[in-house]
C-alpha cells in the first residue's frame, strides 16, 4: 500500500536473531489530531538497540489538525520516548519520561490498537507532537541524531543535579553517552574529570573538554580526589571489577552518584556504611523532558557540542555491522545510519 497507510522498515524476529534484519512493510498507529508524520533521513544507533532491537532525524510531512509545535517541512527529531498521558503529576511537572503510561519509540504497544512501535530503522515515523523536536540549523543531521537519546541521557542528570560553574563533576565511562556527558558538563561551566579504567581514552577526553583524567587502573587513583566531587554521572556499561566504595569516596558530603548506563548482570552492591561515610546520595536518571531536549539542543548549537560519529548506510548488512560492533564497544563513539533515500526512496 505504501505511505501514509503503511511504512517500510528493517525488523528482527526476536532476541535470538538480533543481528539479522529484514526489510518489511508495517502498519503505523492511526493518525491522531496531535500526530506528526516524519520522513526519516538519519537515525542514531542507541545502546538500548542491542538490548531490545532510537534517535531519529527527519522532515515533518504531515501534521494533525491540533498540532501547534511543528510545521510541515521542518527538520525535526524524535528520541526514545513517544508517548505519556500528559495529565498526571509527573507529566505536569516536566517529568513525562517517568509517567507510568510512557511508551518507547520502539517495541511498545500503542493503547487500544495492539500496534507495536517500530523505531527509526524505517521510512517514516508517526509521533505525538510533544515528542517531536525542531532541530537548530547549526546542528548537522548526522551529529544531532545521537543527541536525542544519548545526549539527553547525559544532559538531564547534569542539569537536574546542579552541574555548572564552581562544581566539580566526574563522568565515568567514555563511550556514546559519556563522551557527550563530558561535553555538556563543560558547556554548562563545570570542572569536568573523565574517569576510565585505563589511559587509552585520555587524549580523547581532554579533546572533548575534560579538565582532568582519572584512570582507575593506576595505584591509589582515588586518593588525590577524595571528598572533592559534587556530582558523578556513571555511564559505564560494565560493573566488572568496580571498586564502588572508592568511587563513592570521591564525592563531597551529600554529593551525588547518578547512574544512566545499562550494564548487564547484577550490577553493584552497596552497604550502609559506604553511604554514611560522606552522606552520599545515589540515584538514577532516564531520558529527560521536552523542555530539557530543547534546552540541550540549543546549548549544543551555542557551545559547539558535537557527537563523534561514524556513518553507516542503512541496510540489512549495515545494521548487522552496527549492532554487532556496538555490542563489542567497537565504535568511536556513536553510529548514525544514513542513506535512507537509497533504501526507501525519496
Amino acid at each position: 500500500m505504501g505511505y501514509p497507510d503503511t511504512f517500510e522498515g528493517f525488523q528482527v524476529d526476536g532476541p535470538e536473531t538480533w543481528t539479522d534484519f529484514h526489510k518489511r512493510e508495517f502498519q503505523p498507529k492511526p493518525f491522531g489530531d496531535y500526530d506528526v508524520d516524519i520522513k526519516i533521513i538519519a537515525c542514531g544507533v542507541c545502546g538500548s538497540d542491542v538490548h531490545t532491537i532510537s534517535e531519529i532525524v527527519g522532515t515533518a510531512l504531515r501534521v494533525g489538525p491540533k498540532v501547534t509545535l511543528i510545521k510541515p517541512g521542518q527538520r525535526v527529531g524524535v528520541g526514545a520516548q513517544s508517548y505519556s498521558c500528559l495529565s498526571c503529576r509527573q507529566c505536569l511537572n516536566d517529568n513525562e519520561t517517568y509517567c507510568v503510561h510512557q511508551l518507547d519509540t520502539y517495541g511498545a504497544k500503542w493503547p487500544d490498537t495492539g500496534i507495536i512501535s517500530q523505531g527509526g530503522y524505517a521510512s517514516h515515523v508517526r509521533t505525538h507532537e510533544h515528542w517531536v523536536f525542531p532541530i537548530p540549523d547549526a546542528l548537522e543531521t548526522k551529529v544531532v541524531a545521537p543527541m536525542l537519546c544519548a545526549g539527553l541521557t547525559a544532559y538531564s542528570p547534569l542539569v537536574r543535579n546542579g552541574c555548572g560553574p564552581g562544581k566539580k563533576v566526574g563522568v565515568v565511562g567514555i563511550g556514546g553517552i559519556g563522551h557527550l556527558a563530558i561535553q555538556f558538563a563543560a558547556a554548562l561551566g563545570a570542572e569536568v574529570y573523565a574517569i576510565s579504567r585505563t589511559h587509552a581514552k585520555e587524549a580523547d577526553a581532554l579533546a572533548l573538554g575534560a579538565t582532568g583524567f582519572i584512570a582507575t587502573a593506576d595505584a591509589s587513583w582515588d586518593e588525590p580526589h577524595r571528598l572533592s566531587f559534587d556530582l558523578i554521572v556513571n555511564t559505564a556499561n560494565s560493573t566488572s571489577g568496580f571498586a564502588f566504595d572508592k568511587y563513592l569516596g570521591l564525592l563531597d558530603v551529600h554529593g551525588r552518584w547518578i547512574s544512566v548506563g545499562l550494564p548487564e548482570g547484577e550490577g553493584m552492591t552497596v552497604n550502609a556504611m559506604q553511604l554514611m561515610k560522606n552522606g552520599v546520595l545515589i540515584g538514577g536518571s532516564h531520558l529527560g523532558s521536552r523542555r530539557e531536549v530543547l534546552a540541550m539542543l540549543q546549548l549544543a548549537a551555542d557551545k559547539g557540542v558535537r557527537t563523534w560519529v561514524e556513518e553507516i548506510d542503512i541496510s540489512d548488512v549495515g545494521l548487522k555491522s552496527a549492532v554487532t560492533r556496538l555490542h563489542q564497544n567497537n565504535v568511536k563513539y556513536r553510529f548514525t545510519l544514513t542513506g535512507y533515500d537509497a533504501q526507501f526512496g525519496k
